[in-house]
């Protein structure tokens, strides 16, 4: 009796091998790509434009956080402030109570 691998077994090994590798890259494909990041929109590529554009989207949050408009009017949904929203749903809770 040898030792020598059979043909078989070496054929047999290589196709595990490729098939572990390619459960791999499926599973990393299925798992990691939805994950990522969305890329940096080409129009801001400068530190200087990045900054205009984070004052500028601050700003907007800033403004909706803190006023009143309709979302839509049929139906009576509206914007709140954040402060006067927590409000109203604290006084909505104690009166569960």
């Amino acid at each position: 009796m040898s030792n020598t691998p059979t043909r078989t077994s070496v054929w047999v090994t290589a196709a595990a091998i490729i098939g572990g590798f390619v459960i791999f890259v499926l599973i990393l494909t299925v798992a990691y790509l939805p994950n990522q990041a969305e890329p940096i929109p080409q129009g801001t590529k400068t530190p200087a434009e990045r900054l205009q554009a984070l004052t500028e989207l601050r700003a907007k949050e800033q403004k909706v956080a803190t006023s009143y408009a309709w979302i839509d009017q049929q139906k009576g949904t509206v914007q709140l402030p954040t402060e006067r929203a927590m409000e109203l749903t604290i006084e909505e809770l104690k009166a569960k109570k």
